[in-house]
């Protein structure tokens, strides 16, 4: 079932997701483990960061909403941040549910235990990185909801792990793949728009993003959603997550792996051979499309079989882009609560 849904009025939406924060404001911060841990001041839109440790990393989160709600894991791409979610997460947790916001690795406070740790960006770690965070929270079961990088994860906990997730919302569907897949080469318009992968495959585009990291994301933000007008305190906001010292490293092998440039760690073995043969997702979904997403994406057409249990797709009007829940906030988290129901 396709629906076309336009976030109404944006400028009032911001500020009615601004009242909903002082309502959510008082259930920030939700009992979670005893290892769970404050962690720092607030970043904008939400109350104080959390950590803990799972699985490789110490993750960095943000949490919001009743402990007891059900839970909802939403997870961010590239290059943004939890900033993704920070009109979305009030609207969650006024709606009762416990929102948990993780920085991915290479991300904001997020860090490796380890310092021999290989700074892996390949997509069945960071699968296995969602399932060691709702085990260290002792979640069971979540609504997985993401965008960009986030998407891809989340379709992977979903495909491997369906046990743990309860829903799964994806903006641009079905995003799993493989470097043996990514060998096929693609006709040339399509190509022109993944230059940034071609340009990581190379030591001057690793150079060039560790020196103009900042410039770099802006100029992604504006490509991928050519009419959403963000400000530069919104921009900043989120670039500030990119000074994690193992960002670039993570940002460049997960391009190069995903063009067989790059090896993955052997660990991973098992789970990529299974993400390579195109599992499909049986649980409840609703996928999401930006009408003027810029990046490249999959046509929906191509992808609705690979959902087989309850299944949507919604397209969003009114000129949003790839980030989607950033710029359609209301929409996405109905989005979430409707898939969880």
């Amino acid at each position: 079932m396709n629906k076309e849904i336009r976030p109404d009025r944006r400028r009032f939406l911001g500020r009615a997701a601004t009242a909903v924060m002082t309502v959510a404001a008082a259930r920030l911060g939700g009992a979670g483990p005893a290892k769970a841990q404050a962690c720092q001041p607030a970043p904008a839109g939400f109350g104080p960061l959390k950590r803990v440790k799972a699985g490789d990393l110490d993750v960095g989160y943000a949490e919001a909403g009743p402990a007891d709600g059900p839970p909802v894991l939403l997870l961010h791409g590239w290059p943004y941040d939890i900033h993704t979610y920070a009109e979305v997460t009030p609207l969650l947790a006024a709606a009762g549910h416990r929102v948990i916001v993780p920085y991915l690795r290479g991300y904001g406070t997020t860090r490796f235990l380890s310092a021999d740790a290989p700074r892996n960006g390949q997509q069945a770690a960071l699968g296995a990185d969602a399932v060691a965070l709702l085990d260290a929270l002792k979640i069971d079961r979540a609504v997985i909801a993401g965008c960009d990088w986030g998407a891809r994860t989340a379709c992977i906990v979903a495909a491997l792990w369906p046990e743990r997730c309860r829903a799964l919302v994806s903006v641009s569907g079905y995003l799993i793949g493989s470097p043996e897949a990514n060998r096929a080469p693609l006709p040339p318009a399509a190509e022109l728009s993944w230059w940034y992968q071609f340009y990581f495959a190379t030591e001057r585009g690793r150079a060039g993003y560790e020196k103009h990291t900042r410039d770099f994301a802006r100029l992604i933000w504006r490509t991928a959603s050519p009419r959403w007008r963000f400000d530069d305190a919104t921009f900043g906001r989120s670039a500030a997550a990119f000074d994690n010292p193992d960002h670039v490293a993570i940002v460049v092998h997960n391009y190069r792996w995903r063009l067989g440039l790059a090896e993955g760690e052997p660990k991973y073995d098992q789970l990529e051979r299974r993400l390579a043969a195109g599992p499909t997702i049986a649980v409840p979904t609703i996928t999401l499309e930006g009408d003027a997403n810029g990046a490249p994406h999959p046509d929906a057409a191509s992808y609705a079989k690979k959902f087989t249990g309850r299944y949507a797709h919604r397209v969003v009007t009114g000129g949003v882009g790839h980030n989607l829940p950033q710029e359609a906030p209301r929409a996405f988290a109905d989005a979430v609560i409707g898939a969880g129901r």
